[in-house]
């Protein structure tokens, strides 16, 4: 048996997606543990270009069963949508499974997620506006829906009626004379259409429904391979992320045994996925952003554009304390290393190794609890030298030039870790294995 939790180390957007579509020929089950269609997955196989929303990646593997596990939130018509893309491409999903114990984004989910946003002005936070922060409220609030009550029409019905007129009163205050807003608020308060919409969704979900505890004890007795799929990374944990600026879920390999279902002591491999640079969609500090010609080249180099919502993304120089960061709080086997071809055309390359206060000179070597302090923290740099040539076509780690080692190798020293893998492209044979 191999238990494998695939964990962002960064801000998310490392790659994880890429990395669980190559390691899933070999897996049994992959199995997606936490958030919502908040944050996409780019696959790029010899099937074409995918952007994964919700489905695990392991969905093009047609021997790899795939499961969202009871710590997603499920959005059932954007899952459904997914399905019928995959449909078209030449997928049937039906390797595709869903736990029974997962909670269901509803409409005025949405609408509290951009009311929510509205309400903090200056200081909003840059969600996606798709409702997954309000879903896990509801579920730590003992008030939401789940997949099992969407395939049970009645008590689906029976829930949906008891939560509404609670919702109804939240959003009184805030239509005004918003006609726009009330139209908005209107829709996502409809009974007679929410029913419509979501036991239409749930008719086509049904027959992927399952106990996800079962089918993941099932696999465990069986000694299968089993992969555990994150989403975002350690600096949006919502524990341990720069707080507020995170997501409503934990992407940690404890947050992965809660939301697949399985014990902690079954997990035996972490691999921590990390940018050879920082990008990060949405508000908060980003010691290393680059508002400059580096930071454009980067983003346009790495088509640097949010999966779930096209957003461009915020690219700096490689946190080597974030890294570290998520190191100790995520135990990682080993790191894999995305993206290493985006730097190609650089001729220098910068590290953060530490930050500095420059209010009284302190030297940072980890992440500070304080928001305000973390704010203001200026990276300590060392520089390396670039390399200046095209490492695409690389497929062994000799084949790489000798500063892009350098470079990798002094990564591998901050992170105090292996780094085990390193991708120069998106491709499956881009990736170099050490």
């Amino acid at each position: 048996m191999s238990v494998i939790a695939v964990v962002g180390a960064q801000w998310g957007d490392e790659g994880k997606g890429r990395v669980v579509d190559y390691l899933a020929d070999d897996a049994n089950l992959v199995i997606r543990y936490g958030g919502g269609n908040n944050a996409g997955h780019t696959v790029v196989n010899p099937h074409g270009h995918f952007k994964l929303h919700l489905i695990p990646s392991g969905i093009f593997h047609p021997g790899t069963k795939n499961l969202l596990g009871n710590g997603v939130v499920i959005n059932p018509p954007a899952l459904v949508g997914e399905l019928d893309a995959l449909l078209a491409a030449g997928f049937d999903g039906e390797n595709l499974f869903i736990s029974d114990r997962a909670h269901l984004v509803m409409p005025y989910h949405l609408l509290l997620d951009q009311l929510d946003e509205r309400e903090r002005g200056a200081n909003k936070l840059g969600t996606t506006s798709r409702g997954i922060g309000p879903a896990y409220v509801d579920k730590v609030a003992r008030r939401g829906i789940r997949v099992i009550d969407l395939v049970e029409p009645d008590a689906f019905r029976a829930r949906l009626a008891a939560t509404l007129p609670r919702i109804r009163r939240i959003v009184a205050g805030y239509a005004g004379a918003d006609e726009e807003l009330a139209a908005e608020i209107a829709d996502a308060t409809d009974e007679a259409g929410i029913l419509e919409v979501y036991l239409a969704a749930g008719d086509r979900l049904a027959r992927h429904v399952v106990d996800g505890q079962a089918m993941v004890d099932d696999a465990l007795e069986r000694g299968d391979r089993i992969l555990l799929e994150g989403q975002l990374g350690t600096m949006r944990d919502l524990d341990w992320g720069i707080y507020p600026y995170v997501t409503s879920s934990s992407p940690i390999p404890g947050g992965a045994s809660l939301g697949a279902g399985l014990p902690a002591v079954a997990i035996d491999q972490v691999l921590g996925v990390a940018k050879a640079y920082t990008t990060a969609v949405g508000a908060g500090p980003l010691p290393t952003e680059l508002n400059d010609a580096d930071g454009a080249a980067l983003r346009e180099r790495g088509v640097e554009y949010g999966t779930s919502t096209g957003r461009a993304r915020r690219c700096g120089w490689y946190d080597a304390v974030a890294v570290r960061f998520s190191v100790r709080l995520a135990g990682y086997s080993s790191i894999v290393l995305t993206k290493l071809d985006v730097l190609d055309g650089f001729e220098r390359i910068l590290i953060a190794r530490a930050y500095r206060d420059p209010a009284d000179g302190r030297e940072w070597s980890t992440v500070p609890a304080s928001t305000s302090v973390y704010e203001r923290l200026e990276p300590v740099y060392e520089e390396l030298p670039g390399w200046l040539a095209d490492t695409t076509a690389c497929r062994s780690w000799a084949d790489l030039p000798s500063a892009a080692r350098a470079y990798v190798e002094r990564l591998e020293a901050l992170a105090a870790v292996p780094i085990s893998l390193v991708s120069v492209g998106p491709e499956r044979a881009q990736m170099i294995v050490r």
